[in-house]
């Protein structure tokens, strides 16, 4: 569910007609809808509070500081995975106790940021990075906790890219090297290792990886137990898929309804990452058409927004729904969908590599040369990923309430992009 819809024959956020957000801010623009940011966000409290749940938005899907402050106020918590993304939080005014961070490469600086703010928990991924983890809390006197991150070697069955649970991944550590691990490391009086943590991947469409997971993990936790440890929370990490087409993710009740009952009674916090679905359907790329060009099978509709706005269809073959703002029927929205009248085209970019693509093979309304499209569900993993390839500037981040929108991040302009260069 989402609050963009077609209203006579329009295009509109929420209230605003995204026509009226491009004559005020140009395009490319990133437009997102609060209403959808909350109701996907309470959507998934709500479905798992049964439990003692602490939901953390993963930064990384969506780190506009305004947008992390809107989830503050929900009373979201934070999945982090650098130093910028604990200072975004910290802007934002998120509850630094309902931090949680993780990550392969810490640096120490990042860490000792990390440390001094208190957060939650640190998800360690090596021994290395334990010992130097309790090696900086004890110069800081203080003491951590730490949520040892695990590979229960479950294949997500999504794309290769995005796999991170399997047994051969860089994250974590595998499950029978981590009771060695518990044995080397679970007294240390600087960094308290009283947690488990895995990640499966993302977006994973099915609660069953997830059942899977935690059947091994909880066996872990129960062997620990037995041993003498403390083991106080999981983090299950996130993944719930979000749609990219209409109808094919499922909803975060269904997850809570398999994974719930595995938990209830085991005397954990529940820890959640959930980044794609509560942003991903909370935004769309509005661009605009500069050429319509002849191909020898098709036609190539070259946009103003490219790769650098939106590399995942480059990156990891993702297939977003593209559609013209101006609609006389309701698309439904599928890359293949293909009503009467419509016509085979590429959408690309300007930019000089032939991975700029932002559709292929789609049939789409004849458009003209100025025409406004939009491509949905790029709230997740869109501007997030975006560059500044080709010296091309940024767009513009919009957020709607209602029927206000303001502009939450400005458009790059050409002197943007040389500062950096010229003030050594």
């Amino acid at each position: 569910m989402d609050y963009f819809d077609y209203k006579n024959g329009k295009l509109f956020c929420e209230d605003v007609p995204v026509e009226r957000i491009a004559d005020e801010v140009g395009t490319p623009a990133y437009i997102y809808s609060a209403a959808t940011l909350r109701h996907h966000y309470r959507r998934i409290a709500e479905a798992f509070s049964k439990l003692d749940t602490m939901v953390c938005f993963s930064v990384k899907s969506l780190s506009n500081v305004h947008i992390l402050k809107l989830l503050a106020e929900e009373d979201s918590g934070f999945d982090i995975v650098s130093g910028g993304e604990l200072h975004r939080v910290a802007q934002a005014g998120g509850d630094m106790a309902k931090v949680v961070y993780a990550g392969v490469g810490k640096t120490d600086t990042e860490l000792r940021a990390a440390i001094a703010a208190d957060i939650a928990y640190f998800n360690v991924e090596s021994e290395a990075e334990f010992e130097n983890l309790a090696r900086l809390a004890a110069e800081a006197g203080k003491t951590v906790r730490v949520a040892l991150r695990v590979n229960p070697d479950v294949d997500p069955k999504t794309h290769h890219y995005t796999t991170t649970g399997k047994k051969e991944n860089k994250f974590g550590v595998d499950i029978e090297r981590a009771e060695r691990f518990f044995e080397t490391y679970g007294h240390d009086a600087n960094a308290r290792l009283d947690a488990i943590h895995f990640h499966l991947g993302s977006p994973i469409y099915s609660p069953k990886p997830y059942v899977e997971a935690i059947g091994k993990t909880m066996r872990l936790i129960d062997r620990l137990r037995t041993r003498g440890f403390e083991i106080n929370a999981l983090d299950i990490g996130g993944g719930f898929a979000a749609d990219y087409k209409t109808g094919d993710a499922l909803p975060a009740v269904d997850y809570a309804a398999e994974i719930v009952p595995l938990l209830d009674g085991r005397k954990l916090q529940l820890i959640l990452e959930p980044g794609r679905q509560i942003s991903a359907n909370s935004g769309i790329l509005l661009t605009r058409v500069v050429y319509v060009k002849d191909g020898f099978d098709r036609k190539f509709i070259i946009a103003d927004a490219a790769m650098t706005d939106l590399v995942r269809p480059a990156m990891y073959g993702a297939e977003h729904f593209v559609w013209p703002t101006n609609s006389n029927e309701v698309p439904k929205r599928s890359p293949d969908y293909a009503p009467d009248g419509t016509v085979l085209v590429d959408v690309v970019g300007g930019v000089c590599e032939s991975a700029d693509f932002l559709a292929k093979d789609r049939m789409l309304p004849e458009v003209s040369r100025g025409d406004l499209m939009a491509v949905f569900t790029t709230g997740a993993y869109g501007f997030a990923q975006s560059s500044q390839f080709n010296s091309r500037p940024r767009g513009p981040e919009v957020l709607v309430e209602g029927d206000k929108f303001r502009i939450i991040r400005r458009r790059e302009t050409y002197d943007d992009l040389l500062g950096p260069e010229m003030d050594v």
